[in-house]
């Protein structure tokens, strides 16, 4: 089912587009990884899934049932936590729970599970007592990953989810993400990625983004276990 889509969308920065009449659709049941080159504007072509910028013409929309409230985003550089910063991890990932909680429920049994088993998954449970600001930078990105989880979203978009993650962590990650989706097909996982290679075997499709500035083009991949190269423009 189709959740997203944009549609000749154009946007840039100080009068020069980086994204130039992209259309693409989002279904569904899948786990989905963006990449490019550097300055390719991946985090920007989130960014306005995300409705966080409008176009400059072309059209983003959601389809009529799909609720915007149920998407989990964890941007680029989220764990950019200073040392001194006070939260424990486990407060911090107890956040997440908080949008569904609204004013006035109280934090339950089935809001503590959701918060060990992101924790668990995440690899972070030990670490669920230490301060935030004492944590290394991928142990930091993954309690970041583990609020994100919490929340149970039916659109989980993430922008650059391994950093400074260690090889083991990034392929416990992608494992994640893929059981995540296949558990339950109205959820779909989209990640802008770098390391396009390690993460392949999880993947469903992948959005490439080549060139930069006015140049910039959008072209996708359906067969993840096909070499890399197969991509065709989307329309």
């Amino acid at each position: 089912m189709n959740i997203a889509a944009m549609n000749n969308v154009v946007y840039g920065y100080d009068g020069v587009p980086v994204i130039h009449n992209v259309s693409l659709r989002i279904e569904s049941g899948e786990f989905i990884a963006v990449s490019g080159p550097n300055g390719a504007a991946k985090s920007t072509l989130l960014k306005l899934l995300l409705g966080l910028v409008k176009p400059w013409s072309g059209e983003v929309s959601y389809a009529p049932n799909f609720n915007r409230k149920a998407i989990g985003y964890l941007p680029q550089q989220a764990a950019s936590f200073n040392s001194g910063f006070p939260s424990k991890v486990i407060e911090l990932v107890r956040s997440g729970c908080y949008p569904k909680l609204g004013l006035f429920r109280r934090f339950g049994a089935e809001q503590h599970a959701l918060v060990e088993w992101s924790l668990r998954r995440a690899g972070m449970w030990e670490y669920r007592s230490r301060k935030i600001g004492g944590l290394s930078g991928g142990q930091k990105q993954k309690a970041c990953i583990a609020r994100v989880m919490a929340q149970q979203p039916d659109l989980v978009v993430l922008d650059e989810p391994v950093t400074g993650m260690d090889a083991g962590s990034r392929l416990q990650f992608y494992q994640w993400m893929r059981d995540y989706v296949s558990a339950d097909a109205r959820r779909t996982v989209l990640m802008v990625t770098h390391g396009l290679d390690e993460a392949r075997p999880y993947l469903d499709r992948v959005i490439r983004l080549e060139g930069k500035e006015e140049d910039c083009q959008c072209f996708t991949s359906n067969s993840c276990s096909a070499p890399f190269g197969q991509e065709v423009l989307l329309h």
